[in-house]
């Protein structure tokens, strides 16, 4: 997937939920800019995360993110890589180590424009993040990156309190928990 497959795939996304579509033209905007891809785009940038579940479809694997202080999907920027699919697959194996990853569909599973706080380095700036539906064998050691405080499996039942009711979380919960994949 590059810059216009990303783009071709948004423009034929779908969703029954509000706030994903409410996203759409903004991603869509986002793919024209040369810096997309990018930390030097300041106001925002192109992300990749991959929601990580059991086959079972009974736990998600989540990172308690060192800087947000919050537990969150694996996932993180692009840093120039227009293959959003390729970064979050790499991603999720440097944050945990995994090895029995498995990309379930090469479709967008869910997107979200979320706002990222400044900090000492960087200003306040949106992600416009495109997530992948990941599996992976909650048997398997966990290795915990430097970017987090911890990783845990977490059974869909808990995962509301966890992510302290994070709506685009629940979505992605919510999704995984009506889905008929299984692969």
């Amino acid at each position: 997937m590059n810059r216009e497959g990303l783009k071709k795939i948004l423009n034929n996304y779908r969703t029954p939920f509000e706030e994903e579509t409410s996203f759409i033209n903004d991603f869509m905007a986002l793919t024209d800019d040369p810096l997309a891809f990018s930390r030097e785009r300041e106001e925002g940038h192109f992300t990749a995360s991959a929601w990580i579940v059991n086959k079972t479809r009974t736990h998600a694997l989540l990172t308690h993110h060192r800087k947000l202080n919050r537990w969150l999907q694996l996932g993180g920027h692009a840093d120039g890589n227009e293959n959003l699919m390729e970064v979050a697959m790499t991603e999720a194996k440097e944050e945990s180590g995994l090895i029995s990853l498995k990309l379930v569909d090469t479709f967008i599973f869910d997107i979200d424009k979320h706002l990222i706080p400044a900090n000492a380095k960087d200003q306040q700036h949106y992600h416009y993040d495109v997530r992948f539906l990941v599996e992976a064998a909650m048997d398997e050691p966990l290795t915990i990156s430097e970017e987090s405080k911890d990783l845990a499996w977490v059974s869909f039942e808990t995962v509301p309190d966890v992510v302290n009711s994070n709506d685009s979380i629940i979505r992605m919960l919510e999704k995984t928990s009506k889905s008929e994949l299984v692969y």
